[in-house]
């Protein structure tokens, strides 16, 4: 089995980092492979609304693309982010904006997702919030941990005091590892996951 990790910090050794590292070590004891993508510091451009989504991005052809890639190749999404001004950093939510609107679902339906917030002080909740609802839309069942999954620290190695946060990455890790291995004896006992139905509706409310 395999994870892709999303480090929405610019900062490839900073305290984001540090909790997806914590988490790849208990998944590597699970036997489940994991794969970091670093894409906080990419010049991201956001949704510009062309309606050509197929399971690719075709506006921008960058790294949204890789991800959605390696997204099919893989059974669960970790998706990590610096606090910025009490919310995800802002390449990071472009960068999900397109790769969920791209995908259409089919890349994510029925692989868990873990979503991460890091900061120095506050301003976590509100990031988790906002980092939850792709996957929420999108047919993947959430993971949770033992506490809201956050990591504080100005730097990686302030990370390392907080214990309790610490501990709550490696919960949240063998939660997720436990989520992946029972989706796929699901999936060899012939339990796939629901389709859902088809066409989608559609309610607007200015007719």
């Amino acid at each position: 089995m395999k994870a892709l990790m999303l480090n929405g910090s610019p900062h490839l050794k900073g305290t984001t980092r540090r909790a997806l590292d914590e988490i790849a070590g208990v998944l590597d004891k699970c036997h489940v492979e994991t794969d970091v993508m670093t894409v906080g510091h990419k010049a991201v451009r956001g949704c510009i609304a062309c309606g050509k989504c197929d399971g690719r991005c075709r506006a921008f052809d960058d790294d949204v693309n890789v991800a959605l890639a390696k997204m099919e190749q893989s059974d669960a999404l970790v998706i990590a982010t610096p606090v910025y001004f009490a919310s995800p950093n802002g390449t990071l939510l472009s960068f999900l904006d397109r790769m969920f609107s791209a995908g259409h679902g089919a890349a994510f339906r029925g692989k868990p997702a873990a979503c991460v917030a890091v900061a120095r002080r506050a301003g976590t909740t509100a990031s988790l919030d906002a980092l939850y609802k792709y996957p929420a839309i999108n047919g993947m069942p959430i993971v949770t941990s033992s506490y809201w999954p956050m990591l504080h620290g100005y730097n990686a190695a302030q990370a390392e005091q907080d214990a309790e946060g610490m501990q709550v990455m490696r919960n949240l890790a063998h939660n997720l590892a436990w989520l992946m291995g029972c989706i796929d004896l699901g999936k060899r006992a012939g339990t796939p996951f629901p389709t859902p139905e088809e066409p989608r509706a559609r309610t607007d409310f200015i007719r």
